[in-house]
């Protein structure tokens, strides 16, 4: 597990309300550390949010923008800056339908000033992106499977579409310069200090003042929340623990709609929901669902500590106590806020009037202007369609479930590879999107088949994915295709143990078995294709392991087995990237494998930790099996960094073995 230990900090937005709670957290519980904060103290930040921090050696506070290149170059080399967590942003959405722009300038130019300062100073050993779970888009009322960190960001507002732009800078300066990056993606937060124009703080107010909960829409609209010292802690052990390239989930599976947070509110006023609650016009785009898969976060050893209905009281108790924190809010405090940033001191109403606010109202020399809100059409983007050859076999089975969960339209070819009329007929029949070829031959039931029957497999694995890759490209259409990564051997140049592996661009060495001869002689041939993404898949396994084409399936079913370390594939993460490559309309080579190797023992001994404690196995050399195999076979580490910097959140062999294999399937005492 990576650990970091910072010297100098700088927290951006420190005086908002997430980063606010973290630099008070990180302030007091590591006075070794220099907190620098950097605000420009907008309309939703607050000095007071940082009073318990004040009078801290360990602390000090500038006011200033991101914007400025100069301030952010003079911090980073004046303050000996080693991190950087970058909180500051514009980030309530309704704002973001009347004022995009301010949202491009703050969360894209922003970010692109800070990591421009940290290529050019070179100083920086952690650069931590606080981004949001909304670049993921809408979540399917169905899913049971929330959004994993290699899922593909989809956004669906002005404000999540800067935050998707902001992560894809922060990846490009990670992969272009090197820069120590780590993204997190989070869900809602509430809690004492929060700017009352987002829902909980809104309706605490608003009940206080004894005014109905205004609802967009019909209040369905379901959303995760996270109590903000948990956050706090999150991050706490992200910048400690977090591994850099890659990107954490901050997030619950408990789940609930906006009608049961007005409801659970009323309660706690002791007001009638019937009559406290009034539905006023849903936003342009709303999204009904935000759902993470949280678990990544949960191995670094962090884990919700607060409910739901605790951190809430908690809430409720604050914002009693401090009514007034924020000032005049009445703006915020509208069904439809628009708020803009602009120089002078009054406030505009939607109807034109104009009201002298006190100086008390903002902490900079600012104004809130309210818009009125204005219907927007929104447009479906065309839909995905695969066309999926290899319906019997093991991966093409897996992808129809795949695309069932993410809700993709797809069918399988009725085609033979071989046969080309077959394949035009079902292109023109589906009408696809992308083609997936999961099919061929291995070897009934392993690879010795080959040997006697080559023919067939020269048909299948060569003609066959050739004229498929042909009929693709006459269609404008890209072609995913599984490929095998049993084209290479261990070698002097790449020896056994010593974690050099062979990259795409390397010479296949290895030619033991005729079926990776037509493996090896495709993948050549393919390279004259442009319009084809070959993924060289390696022993795959899977969490079901009850299916005999798992690899540990297999391997715990043998009376002897021999150890050596290799690449392998683990299904339940890798084939959700193939989706999202596709998605991306990636080609060329890829390695398709996790980052390292594995050994069959090692295999064997989780399998006896997690699975079968009385589990028991026997070794044999590469010259005893030799005696018992009709073909050789592969063994080899493959090179997965393309892979890894394409999808930095790409575990581990050994990580993805325990997260996707053996803890779901661990025996319990």
């Amino acid at each position: 597990m990576a650990t970091h230990t910072p010297k100098n900090i700088l927290i951006t937005g420190a005086a908002g309300f997430i980063a606010s709670h973290f630099a008070n957290r990180l302030v007091r519980n590591y006075p070794e550390y220099k907190i620098v904060v950097l605000d420009k103290l907008d309309y939703c930040s607050n000095l007071k949010n940082l009073i318990p921090s004040k009078s801290s050696p360990n602390f000090k506070f500038v006011k200033g923008d991101i914007g400025s290149a100069d301030l952010v170059n003079y911090l980073l080399i004046t303050e000996s800056i080693d991190t950087i967590m970058h909180f500051a942003a514009q980030t309530h959405v309704d704002n973001s339908f009347g004022n995009s722009f301010e949202f491009t300038k703050n969360n894209i130019y922003g970010t692109h000033v800070l990591l421009e300062a940290c290529k050019v100073t070179g100083q920086i050993k952690r650069f931590i992106h606080v981004s949001t779970d909304e670049v993921y888009g809408e979540t399917d009322e169905d899913a049971v499977v929330g959004n994993h960190e290699a899922s593909q960001l989809l956004p669906t507002n002005p404000y999540s579409a800067t935050k998707a732009a902001a992560e894809m800078l922060v990846m490009a300066y990670g992969r272009s310069y090197g820069l120590p990056v780590i993204t997190t993606r989070g869900n809602n937060v509430y809690g004492p200090n929060q700017f009352p124009e987002k829902l909980i703080p809104k309706f605490i107010l608003l009940a206080l003042q004894g005014k109905p909960l205004p609802i967009h829409g019909d209040g369905s609209n379901v959303r995760s929340y996270l109590y903000c010292e948990d956050v706090a802690e999150a991050f706490e052990v992200i910048l400690h623990k977090g591994e850099v390239g890659h990107v954490y989930n901050i997030g619950t599976k408990r789940e609930r709609s906006v009608i049961d947070v007005a409801q659970d509110i009323c309660r706690l006023f002791s007001m009638d929901p019937e009559t406290s609650i009034k539905f006023v016009e849903n936003r342009p785009f709303n999204d009904q669902r935000y759902f993470l898969d949280d678990e990544k976060l949960k191995i670094l050893g962090w884990s919700v500590r607060t409910t739901w209905e605790e951190g809430l009281k908690k809430t409720i108790d604050w914002y009693t106590k401090n009514p007034n924190w924020w000032g005049d809010v009445s703006g915020a405090l509208l069904p439809h806020p628009r708020m803009l940033m602009m120089p002078g001191d009054l406030e505009r109403h939607s109807d034109g009037s104009e009201d002298e606010k006190p100086e008390s109202y903002v902490s900079s020399n600012t104004r809130m202007v309210v818009l009125p809100t204005k219907n927007v059409v929104t447009s479906q983007k065309h839909p995905l369609k695969f066309l999926i050859y290899g319906r019997t076999g093991w991966i093409g089975g897996l992808l129809g479930k795949l695309c069932e969960r993410q809700g993709i339209l797809y069918e399988y070819g009725k085609g033979r590879l071989e046969d080309r009329s077959s394949l035009v007929a079902d292109i023109q029949g589906v009408k696809p999107t992308h083609i997936f070829n999961a099919a061929g031959v291995t070897g009934r039931p392993n690879v010795d088949w080959c040997e006697t029957h080559k023919t067939e497999t020269i048909r299948a694995n060569v003609a066959g994915t050739l004229t498929l890759a042909d009929v693709s490209r006459e269609h404008g259409l890209l072609m995913i295709n599984y490929a095998t990564g049993c084209i290479f051997e261990y070698d002097a140049a790449h020896p056994e143990g010593s974690g050099i592996g062979f990259k795409e661009e390397d010479t296949p060495n290895f030619m033991g078995s005729f079926y990776s001869k037509t493996k090896a002689m495709v993948e050549e041939l393919l390279k004259e294709y442009d319009n084809v993404c070959t993924l060289r898949v390696r022993m795959p396994i899977s969490s079901d392991l009850s299916n005999p084409r798992n690899f540990i399936t297999k391997i715990s079913r043998y009376n002897k087995v021999v150890n050596i370390p290799n690449s392998m594939t683990i299904l339940d993460e890798l084939l959700p990237i193939s989706i999202e490559m596709a998605k991306r309309n990636l080609r060329g080579i890829w390695n398709f494998t996790n980052p390292g190797a594995v050994s069959h023992n090692e295999i064997l001994q989780m399998y006896k930790d997690y699975i079968d404690p009385n589990f028991e196995w026997n070794n044999f050399t590469l010259e005893e099996q030799a005696k018992v195999i009709i073909a050789a076979r592969s063994n080899n580490e493959m090179d997965a960094s393309k892979l890894k910097n394409e999808f930095p959140e790409l575990l581990s062999i050994k990580e993805s073995l325990i997260k996707y294999v053996f803890e779901p399937n661990k025996k319990t005492n």
